[in-house]
């Protein structure tokens, strides 16, 4: 739902109808706002979710470091004996 301002909210589940979703819980303020999540990491499901939540941020952290091309990489560890040419 697009707000005036532009920004968004997400219906609760409640209105949706839907179950809660077992094993996230949220942290809200004062005004009752989402502030923050706490995650089940026991659970694998949301574990493996949480790993690929991780792994973009990661990526997109990255994303303006210089890349080193792939014969570099190769002839760095094929001189260190790391692999076989």
């Amino acid at each position: 739902m697009t707000r005036a301002d532009g920004s968004y909210s997400v219906p609760k589940r409640k209105q949706l109808g839907e179950k809660p979703m077992t094993g996230i819980q949220y942290v809200t303020d004062e005004k009752g706002r989402r502030v923050a999540v706490q995650i089940d990491l026991t659970s694998k499901k949301l574990r493996d979710l949480w790993e690929d939540f991780e792994d973009v941020l990661v990526s997109q952290s990255r994303m303006k470091e210089k890349g080193i091309p792939l014969e570099k990489v190769k002839a760095d560890l094929i001189k260190s004996g790391k692999l076989r040419g």
